[in-house]
């Protein structure tokens, strides 16, 4: 089983906050405006990116899992190493996405629409926040949010080999997002002025280009 560097899903996560500025800038948004008007407010931001963490932990765990089942592997050999070309093929197209070259990526995030628009109204019940509780509950709804770049690195736990391995790489690159997502619960306005400047998206679209080429070339030695 080829071991998946958790270092660069997590590099992955911390440059696409590009994408997660144009993605997520609605639910932060929205989320901010409905916190109370004192107390901690880091600590529902905080809270809220925590469950969607917990979310991306748990979909990892699913996808590990199935990808580790002797019948999955046995059916679709060598469904292992054809998924490990995949998740780096869809990396490609997600950094020149975010480097505004093309955006051919956004047909994985329309696929996950439908699910999305079940778990929307769930999410607005939860709002307006009102305890830490609540703040982690809308969390977990947001992470289920159709995103590219979280299902291009859900392919890749798909193809980690386990249950474990699967919910580390979604960690891993949750835990990336988080720098971006939490700043941008604070200064939602400051951020997305400075990622949407065409030198910083082209900047990070490329370095995740050259991560899933680098990915592909690793993946000359599995076969």
């Amino acid at each position: 089983m080829q071991e998946f560097s958790f270092f660069a899903v997590l590099l992955t996560g911390l440059l696409g906050g590009v994408h997660c500025a144009g993605m997520c800038g609605g639910i932060v948004g929205a989320f901010s405006l409905q916190l109370p008007g004192s107390g901690p407010r880091f600590s529902y931001h905080l809270a809220a990116n925590l469950g969607r963490l917990a979310s991306y932990v748990i979909a990892g765990l699913i996808a590990g899992a199935l990808g580790s089942t002797s019948v999955f592997l046995s059916q679709l050999f060598p469904a292992e190493k054809m998924l490990y070309v995949l998740a780096n093929l869809v990396l490609v197209a997600l950094g020149l996405h975010l480097a505004g070259i093309w955006s051919g990526v956004l047909i994985l995030e329309s696929a996950g629409g439908g699910v999305w628009r079940r778990l929307q109204p769930l999410f607005k019940k939860l709002l307006p926040i009102r305890s830490m509780p609540q703040a982690f509950g809308a969390g977990m709804v947001w992470g289920w949010l159709p995103c590219g770049l979280v299902y291009s690195v859900l392919i890749m736990a798909l193809a980690s080999g386990s249950a474990m391995q699967g919910g580390m790489t979604m960690l891993a690159f949750g835990l990336g997002t988080l720098p971006n997502l939490l700043l941008m619960g604070l200064f939602a306005s400051q951020l997305q002025r400075w990622l949407a400047r065409r030198g910083v998206r082209l900047a990070a679209g490329l370095i995740i280009v050259a991560l899933g080429l680098f990915g592909l070339a690793r993946a000359f030695h599995l076969f």
